[in-house]
C-alpha cells in the first residue's frame, strides 16, 4: 500500500527475461574493464607526479593509498634520469643495483687530507657524462705517504679490489715488478697524449718500457732566502750560486745570525737527505745507476755508479760545508716550517715553500722572500740540476673495473680539470701545455715565482724507476750520515761511497 493506492506489477514474459539476462552478462565485463582502466591510469599518474625535479621521490610520496590497486612503491631512485621512465613505470630496484658501479681508490693525503675531493668530484662528473647508462660512485681512503704504501701492499696481499691508486714515483718499479699494477700501455697508446708530457715525467711512469702510471703533477727544489737577513749580513744573493760563494755566505750568515738563535743554512739530516745530494751528482754528469752487461742472471741490468769520481766530488761538497760550520739539522717539523719561522736564512727547499705563507700576497711574499732556481754549482760554467717528485695515477691488477678506472684517470688529467686544481695548490705541471699555456699565465699572476719554478723542469731529474731503488737510497743515506758524523778526508769519502755501492751492487744481484 502507498498513498492509499494499490501498486500493480506486470510479470514479464519469458522472452523478456532471457533478453535481460543476456544484457546483464554482457554489461558486467564492460564495467569491470572500465574500473580497471581508471585505477591503472590513476596509479601511474600518482607515481609520475611523485617524482621531484631531480628524478627522486619526495619523502611524503613513498606510501601509496591502499585503495589504489596497481600502485608500486620504490625504495630508492637515486641517480635516475628520463631514460629510467618507460611507459609511465620505473626501473626495478634490482636493475638499478646492476648499473651502479663503485670505483674504489687508495690515495696519499698529500699532507692535507681533503685536497683530492674537488679534483675527483670533477673527474667523476665527466666520467658520468661519458657513461650515462651507469650510476657511478667513488669510494677512497686518504692516508699519509708511508701509510699509503704499507696499506696498499697489505690490501694487495689480501687480493682486495682497488680501482685507482696514487703512486709515489719511487714506488713504481717495485710495485710493477711484483705484478701489482696493471699494464696501461694499450690505454696510453690509444689515448695518444704522451707527447704532451715532459719526457722525464712520462718516462717516470714506465718500467721496462711498459707504462704502469701516469705522472699527474710534480715539484722542484731550489734556493730560498730571507732578503732582509742577507742584507743584514751584507751578502749578495748572486754569491749563493756557486759552491765557493755558497759556503762563504753560509759562514757569514752563521756568524751574524747564530747569536740571535738562527742559522745561516743547514744540511738536511732526515730520511730524504740523499734527495738533496742527487742534484750535485747529476750536475757533474754522474748518475745513480747505469745499465751494464754481464749480470749473473739477467744479462744486462742496472749497476750502481754513484761512487764515481763525480759522486766523490759531490759528496765532498757536503763535507766542505760541514768543515765550514754548516750543521746537519734533523728539522723536527719540516723544512718549510723551520724556514717560515725564520730560523734559517737560506734553504734548499721545494716548490711547496710558498704554501706556508698562504696569508701573504704574491707581492708581499716576493718582497720578503727571494728565490734562485738552482742548486749551487761548482762554477757558473755548469748547468744546475734539481730533483722532481710528485704523484702518479695507476690501476692495481685487482681492479674489477679497469676500463672505467682508466677513463677516470683520463678525466682527472684533462687540462681543463687538472689545471685549475694544481694552480689552487701550487703544484707544477707534468703536461707541457699546462706549463706553457693559460695555466702558466694565470698562476704566474697569482703564485709567487711560479714561472721561475716551471723554468726548472727542463733540467730537473728523477730517481730511477727500478724495484731496488728504495734500498739503494737507504745505502746512500747511510753514506751521507757517515760523512756528517766523521772528520774524514776526501779519500775516506771514496771509501764510504765504495762500501755503499758494494751493498747496492749486491742488492741488484751482482
Amino acid at each position: 500500500m502507498l498513498s492509499g493506492k494499490e501498486l500493480h506489477f506486470k510479470i514479464p514474459s519469458s522472452q523478456q527475461l532471457i533478453g535481460c539476462t543476456i544484457f546483464s552478462v554482457l554489461l558486467v565485463p564492460l564495467v569491470i574493464f572500465i574500473n580497471l582502466q581508471i585505477g591503472y591510469h590513476f596509479s601511474s599518474s600518482y607515481q609520475l607526479s611523485s617524482l621531484n625535479n631531480e628524478g627522486s621521490f619526495d619523502a611524503q610520496s613513498n606510501s601509496f593509498p591502499e585503495a589504489i590497486p596497481h600502485s608500486v612503491a620504490f625504495a630508492s631512485t637515486d641517480g635516475m634520469n628520463s631514460s629510467d621512465l618507460s611507459n609511465g613505470s620505473l626501473q626495478s630496484e634490482d636493475k638499478n643495483k646492476e648499473t651502479t658501479i663503485t670505483l674504489k681508490g687508495l690515495l696519499t693525503d698529500l699532507g692535507d687530507k681533503g685536497r683530492w675531493e674537488s679534483l675527483l668530484d670533477k673527474g667523476l662528473e665527466k666520467l658520468q657524462q661519458q657513461n650515462p647508462d651507469k650510476n657511478l660512485r667513488l669510494e677512497y681512503q686518504e692516508l699519509p705517504t708511508n701509510d699509503t704504501r704499507e696499506e696498499f701492499l697489505q690490501l694487495m696481499s689480501n687480493k682486495s679490489a682497488i680501482d685507482f691508486l696514487s703512486v709515489d714515483q719511487i714506488w713504481l718499479g717495485e710495485f710493477a715488478s711484483k705484478g701489482l699494477l696493471s699494464n696501461l700501455t694499450a690505454y696510453a697508446d690509444a689515448w695518444g697524449r704522451a707527447p704532451n708530457w715532459y719526457q722525464q715525467h712520462w718516462d717516470g711512469g714506465t718500467f721496462n718500457g711498459t707504462v704502469y702510471g701516469i705522472w699527474a703533477w710534480t715539484d722542484v727544489r731550489g734556493l730560498w732566502y730571507w732578503k732582509d737577513l742577507l742584507r743584514q749580513a751584507q751578502i749578495n744573493a748572486d754569491d749563493l750560486k756557486t759552491w765557493k760563494g755558497y759556503i762563504e755566505s753560509a759562514q757569514k750568515l752563521n756568524q751574524e745570525l747564530r747569536p740571535e738563535g738562527m742559522n745561516g743554512t743547514v744540511l738536511f739530516d732526515t730520511y730524504y737527505s740523499q734527495d738533496l745530494w742527487f742534484p750535485y751528482l747529476w750536475m757533474l754528469g754522474g748518475d745513480l745507476v747505469q745499465l751494464r752487461d754481464g749480470h749473473p742472471t739477467k744479462g744486462r741490468y742496472w749497476f750502481p755508479t754513484y761512487n764515481s769520481t763525480e759522486g766523490i766530488q759531490a759528496l765532498s761538497f757536503i763535507k766542505d760545508q760541514i768543515d765550514a760550520g754548516v750543521k746537519p739539522d734533523s728539522l723536527p717539523a719540516s723544512d718549510r716550517l723551520e724556514f717560515a719561522q725564520k730560523k734559517i736564512a737560506i734553504i734548499l727547499g721545494g716548490s711547496w715553500i710558498p704554501g706556508f705563507f698562504a696569508n701573504q700576497t704574491k707581492a708581499d711574499f716576493e718582497n720578503m722572500i727571494g728565490f734562485i732556481p738552482l742548486f749551487p754549482v761548482p762554477s757558473l760554467d755548469y748547468q744546475t740540476s734539481t730533483l722532481m717528485g710528485g704523484w702518479e695515477l695507476a690501476i692495481p691488477t685487482t681492479s674489477d673495473h679497469k676500463a672505467l678506472a682508466w677513463e677516470l684517470i683520463e678525466a682527472i688529467l684533462d687540462p681543463e680539470i687538472l689545471g685549475p686544481w694544481i694552480q689552487e695548490y701550487g703544484y707544477l705541471p707534468t703536461q707541457i701545455p699546462l706549463g706553457q699555456g693559460l695555466i702558466l699565465n694565470q698562476s704566474t699572476s697569482q703564485l709567487p715565482y711560479y714561472d721561475t719554478l716551471i723554468s726548472m723542469i727542463p733540467f730537473g731529474n728523477i730517481r730511477p724507476s727500478i724495484p731496488e731503488y728504495p734500498v739503494i737510497a737507504e745505502h746512500i743515506h747511510e753514506a751521507i750520515d757517515q760523512v756528517y758524523s766523521s772528520n774524514g778526508t776526501n779519500s775516506s769519502i771514496s771509501t764510504i761511497l765504495n762500501e755503499a755501492a758494494l751493498k747496492s751492487a749486491h742488492t741488484l744481484g751482482w
